[in-house]
C-alpha cells in the first residue's frame, strides 16, 4: 500500500462539542479480566481437535458498562471518509482515467483500528475529531455501530472539514491513497485535557498512527508511560522523520517494511536487511518492533531475543488490502493486553488480516472475534 499525507492550513475558527449523546465518563474499575484465545491444556492434541477459547462472543455494542471490565484499548488517532475509486490501472501523469466504481466509506487508521478491536469484543474507546459535516456523521456512525466508545469523539466546527483520503483500489487489490488530514492535524490543544489524559492513563493499552499531529501523540504516549501503560505506535501515516521525544515513550513500533525502510534509512528488501533495520530502531530505543511484511507475512523483533516469524495465513480471496495493516495491529494489541504470547498475538493477528483483505473498504472489512477463531481453527 502507498500513502501520500497533506496536511491542511490550520487556519480555522473551531470549537469542540461531544458528536454523541455520549459524555465522558470515569472509568471507575479497571480489575483485569482475561477473554481467553487459546486453551493451553492438551497442546499435544491437534489445533483442529483444540478448543481455542471460552468466552462470551456476544459485542459490547448497546450494553451498559459493566460495573468490572478489563482495562480498555485507547485508540487515539485518525478519522477518515475514505473515497473508493476502483480502476484497472493508476494513471500516469497528464492521463485522465474512468472508474469502475466509487463509493465513500468510513475509515482512517485510528477509526480502523478502534473499529477492530470494538468488533473482537474488547472494550475500546477512540479519543479523536471530525468535522461538523455529512463526513462526520457517516464515520460517528459506524464507529457507533462497530461498538466503539464515543465519549472521547469531538466534532469541530468553524468549517473545518472531515479528514478524508482519495484510495485508489485496483482489480488485484492493491490500493494507492492520497489523504486530506482536515480535522485530524487541525485544532488540537496544545495541551489535552484531563479528561482525555485520564482515559489513557487507565488503558490497558494505547494505540497510536501518524495520521494526527506528532505533538499530540507525545502528550499521550507520555501519559502512558507515567501510568504504566504499554505504547503501540504504528508507524504509519505522516511520511516525515519520527520525533526522538516521542520514540521514548513507544514500548512497541509497528511500520510495514516500507515504514521501516524510510525511518531508519535502511534498505528493507530481504529478511536480513529488516532484521538490520529493526536493530537501529532498538538504538533508537525502542525495544520491540513489529513489522507487517505483507506476503511475507509478519515479524517481531524484540532487543535481545531471536526475532519470532509469522507466515501470513492464506486468504480464499484477496479484494481489497486498505485496513489489513490496521486489522492487524489491533488485533495484535487486543491479544496482547488479554495476556496472550507472542507467539499467540501473531497468529490471532494473521487470521484477522487474512479475513480483513476479502472484504471491500476499511470499516467493513473488520472480522469479529468469532470469525477471527472460527478461522484459526480451519488453518
Amino acid at each position: 500500500m502507498k500513502g501520500i499525507t497533506f496536511s491542511p492550513s490550520n487556519n480555522y475558527s473551531c470549537y469542540s462539542k461531544i458528536q454523541t449523546d455520549q459524555t465522558p465518563r470515569p472509568i471507575k474499575s479497571l480489575t483485569q479480566f482475561q477473554f481467553p484465545l487459546f486453551n493451553n491444556k492438551n497442546q499435544n492434541q491437534s489445533s483442529k481437535n483444540q478448543p481455542l477459547l471460552s468466552f462470551s462472543v456476544n459485542s459490547i455494542k448497546n450494553t451498559q458498562t459493566p460495573i468490572t471490565q478489563p482495562p480498555p484499548l485507547v485508540v487515539v488517532g485518525s478519522a477518515n471518509a475514505d473515497i473508493y475509486v476502483e480502476i484497472d490501472r493508476l494513471p500516469i501523469e497528464g492521463e485522465t482515467i474512468s472508474a469502475k466504481n466509487g463509493q465513500t466509506l468510513a475509515g482512517g487508521k485510528g477509526a480502523n483500528q478502534a473499529t477492530c478491536g470494538a468488533k473482537l469484543s474488547y472494550p475500546t474507546y477512540f479519543v479523536g475529531q471530525v468535522g461538523d459535516d455529512a463526513h462526520g456523521k457517516l464515520i460517528t456512525e459506524a464507529l457507533g455501530n462497530g461498538g466503539v466508545h464515543l465519549e472521547y469523539l469531538k466534532s469541530l466546527g468553524g468549517g473545518v472539514p472531515t479528514g478524508h483520503a482519495v484510495v485508489m483500489l485496483q482489480s488485484d487489490g492493491q490500493n494507492s491513497i492520497i489523504i486530506v488530514g482536515g480535522a485530524n492535524m487541525s485544532c488540537w490543544p496544545d495541551k489535552l485535557s484531563d479528561q482525555d489524559l485520564d482515559v489513557v492513563k487507565k488503558a490497558g493499552i494505547v494505540l497510536l498512527q501518524r495520521e494526527i499531529p506528532d505533538s499530540v501523540n507525545i502528550q499521550v504516549a507520555m501519559a502512558a508511560r507515567s501510568a504504566g501503560v504499554t505504547v503501540i505506535m504504528d508507524a504509519g501515516g505522516m511520511d516525515a522523520p519520527m520525533p526522538q521525544e516521542l520514540l521514548n515513550f513507544v514500548d512497541i513500533l509497528s511500520p510495514n517494511e516500507s515504514e521501516l525502510g524510510r525511518l531508519t534509512g535502511s534498505s528493507t528488501e530481504s529478511f536480513e536487511q529488516i532484521s538490520q533495520a529493526a536493530a537501529k530502531c532498538h538504538k533508537m530505543g525502542v525495544k520491540q518492533v513489529l513489522v507487517k511484511l505483507g506476503a511475507m507475512g509478519s515479524a517481531l523483533f524484540v532487543e535481545g531475543e531471536e526475532p519470532i516469524r509469522q507466515p501470513i495465513i492464506p486468504a480464499a480471496k484477496v479484494l481489497d488490502t486498505t485496513g489489513a495493516g490496521d486489522t492487524f495491529t489491533a488485533s495484535f494489541a487486543v491479544a496482547l493486553v488479554e495476556g496472550k504470547s507472542k507467539e499467540q498475538c501473531l497468529r490471532f493477528a494473521a487470521a484477522a488480516a487474512s479475513l480483513c483483505v476479502q472484504v471491500k473498504g476499511a470499516i467493513p472489512s473488520m472480522p469479529d472475534r468469532k470469525s477471527v477463531l472460527k478461522h484459526l481453527q480451519s488453518v
